[in-house]
């Protein structure tokens, strides 16, 4: 049985304005229910479009309670990776989605639950994973290891040419079955800047929901190889490992 959908746009304004208004009536629908929405983020070209989106229909749709106006206060933020960088760095995923998302929405940072990419990778880890404990519910390891991760309702990731997510590259993918750790350090990257946290495979596979937004027709070698080839990417591992992955992308990987 197929463990992925794909749906496929026009372009990527449309594929990032549908995805916002989808993000959105999930939020709502926490919301009314009384339950919190936990969402990782991601970095990347679409994510800039997408949060650009999101401030847009948030606002028209007055989602905001209390302090807040434009955002209800049920929704917990955190990453599915972050480079080792300040926060006020360009390339730091936090800053991008503060300059895009919370301060336009003025959301509460009692709301944000960032990676401290400033601090040594193992400490930041660490901390990462102490602080998603503590908000986020968990459930068993995928394939009934005896131990647990946290299940976040909603991640976020993007996809790379080279067919990477998160921070997971194709040079660890020998491991990804056995890779039971919350977050982890990645260290001498592929890509800059060399060191980087990320979610560990087993806490994207335990998640409510994955959302991968795949954007620019040069990465199509790479998602026709994960979804349609032996599956020998990061993007492969995470639709295996999982009963079921949304690609949402702006070509056809055929």
């Amino acid at each position: 049985m197929k463990q992925f959908e794909l749906i496929t746009f026009a372009t990527a304004d449309e594929l990032a304005g549908t995805v916002a208004g989808k993000w959105l009536d999930e939020i709502e629908s926490a919301n009314r229910a009384g339950q919190s929405h936990c969402v990782a983020l991601s970095g990347g070209r679409i994510t800039q479009k997408f949060f650009v989106a999101v401030v847009e229909q948030a606002r028209a749709r007055n989602l905001g309670d209390g302090d807040t106006p434009c955002f209800p206060s049920n929704v917990h933020f955190f990453w599915a990776d972050e480079r080792c960088v300040s926060s006020d760095d360009p390339e730091s995923n936090f800053h991008l989605a503060h300059e895009l998302l919370f301060v336009p929405l003025r959301i509460s940072e009692n709301q944000i639950h960032r990676i401290r990419g400033e601090l040594p990778p193992e400490a930041a880890v660490e901390l990462a994973e102490t602080e998603l404990c503590q908000v986020v519910g968990s459930v068993g390891i995928p394939a009934g290891k005896d131990a647990s991760v946290p299940r976040l309702d909603l991640i976020f990731l993007g996809m790379g040419e080279d067919g990477h997510v998160a921070s997971l590259f194709p040079d660890g993918i020998e491991a990804a079955a056995s890779d039971h750790a919350i977050f982890r350090a990645v260290k001498n990257s592929p890509k800059p800047p060399p060191n980087r946290i990320t979610l560990g495979y087993a806490t994207i596979a335990a998640a409510r929901k994955v959302w991968v937004l795949v954007s620019g027709s040069g990465k199509k070698e790479a998602l026709r190889e994960s979804l349609y080839g032996k599956g020998c990417t990061p993007l492969g591992r995470v639709t295996q490992f999982r009963t079921q992955t949304v690609i949402f992308s702006d070509f056809l990987p055929v």
